[in-house]
């Protein structure tokens, strides 16, 4: 028997839920956990949502009584299996059904989905898909809708009774609730990060929103800029361009990224990266940004060889340290999270030393005294805010 007052208590739970920021895989198997205590009889479950995400198309959550909970995110780029193909998921989404429903031990029922015969010989009785919909901002796909899928099976003899049916449909629409504030909430997350970086969408996330907000943090300043951008974008025109530099992107700062280093912003062509000092050792966030430098160059030189361009891919880097102001600048109706300071400025000028002095990296002395066995002094040249000349090297 189903009690009515214990379903009321999920809803209750799913509602503190969703007044927090929980793992949706994690909510959706303590969820079924829920609904079989309540004696709805799920034996097998399965959550899906579209992702407003750079990289990953839509995620998915799969319970089995019994098991432990799989979280599955999947790209945009990855390749359709035939399971997807053919799975009754996609079809519901597709077809824009209000539930497909199959009881897979009435010898007349349609096994037209190859995983509906997996679940009958493993003794499954009844399944289930029913969407919940729901508008949320999401990457334009063959799916037309926005919202959550669920898929429920059971082997309980003679399937879902009519009143495990009419539990699982209130709670679905519950947990679409849930569901729908935790997602808005990863959207933002990702859209403040995509945008202005882990750093600066952490501060507008928590605030940090008012003209002038910001505060003044020490770091290794990673700047490159591109060779011959100007002629290139000429030659290639503005569509191959925005390849070509998106490409280049990819080179410096992926690099950067792939290293621990914050991408602090893109200047036309140009990358300024950071790795923050923080509590951290100053020797360890050279290093990194060492890496960095060494791993642009691996890529450039993995790009040039695979390509039919005529025009190499170059860049010259700069590596420096020192303070910088990171904050909120503009007017208080258009703001941009961005840094400033002179050690930006003396890191474009050391970048722009690179083409002149023939080599594309160059290293201020203080990055340059933990690379001693790589490090090549070429002059000392005047930097903005120094009085004197400073010494710069290049990193072999």
């Amino acid at each position: 028997m189903i009690s009515m007052a214990e379903i009321d208590g999920i809803e209750d739970w799913l509602i503190d839920q969703a007044l927090g920021s929980p793992d949706m895989a994690s909510m959706f198997a303590e969820m079924c956990e829920r609904l079989r205590q309540c004696n709805v009889p799920i034996d097998r479950s399965m959550l899906v949502w579209s992702a407003l995400h750079p990289l990953i198309e839509a995620e998915l959550a799969f319970w089995e009584n019994g098991g432990t909970v799989q979280h599955e995110r999947i790209q945009h780029s990855a390749e359709e299996t035939d399971d997807w193909l053919t799975s009754p998921i996609r079809a519901v989404l597709l077809s824009g059904e209000p539930m497909l429903r199959r009881r897979l031990t009435n010898q007349n029922a349609p096994l037209e989905f190859p995983l509906l015969k997996t679940l009958s010989e493993a003794g499954y009785t009844d399944y289930m898909v029913m969407p919940t919909q729901f508008n949320i901002p999401s990457i334009p796909s063959e799916y037309p809708t926005t919202g959550i899928i669920v898929s429920w099976a059971t082997r309980q003899e003679g399937g879902f009774s009519d009143e495990a049916l009419k539990a699982i449909q209130y709670i679905q629409r519950r947990l679409a609730l849930a569901a729908r504030a935790t997602l808005e909430g990863q959207i933002s997350q990702t859209i403040a990060e995509t945008y202005l970086g882990k750093i600066a969408g952490d501060k507008v996330l928590n605030g940090q929103i008012r003209h002038g907000d910001g505060e003044t943090i020490d770091a290794v300043i990673y700047y490159s800029d591109m060779r011959e951008s100007t002629a290139i974008a000429e030659t290639l025109g503005p569509d191959a361009y925005l390849g070509w530099l998106n490409t280049y992107f990819e080179a410096t700062a992926g690099a950067v990224l792939q290293h621990g280093g914050e991408v602090l912003d893109f200047i036309g062509d140009a990358v300024l990266g950071a790795f923050p000092i923080g509590d951290q050792d100053l020797e360890e966030c050279v290093n990194r940004a060492i890496a960095a430098a060494d791993e642009t160059r691996k890529r450039l030189q993995s790009i040039n060889l695979s390509a039919s361009q005529d025009r190499p891919m170059k860049s010259g880097i700069a590596l420096s340290v020192g303070s910088v102001m990171f904050g909120n600048i503009g007017v208080p109706h258009r703001l941009t999270f961005s840094v400033i300071g002179q050690t930006v400025h003396a890191a474009a000028r050391v970048e722009s030393l690179t083409k002149q002095l023939g080599v594309d990296v160059l290293m201020t002395q203080d990055i340059a005294r933990f690379a001693e066995s790589r490090s090549q002094p070429v002059g000392a040249f005047e930097l903005n805010g120094f009085s004197e000349h400073q010494p710069l090297f290049s990193l072999t």
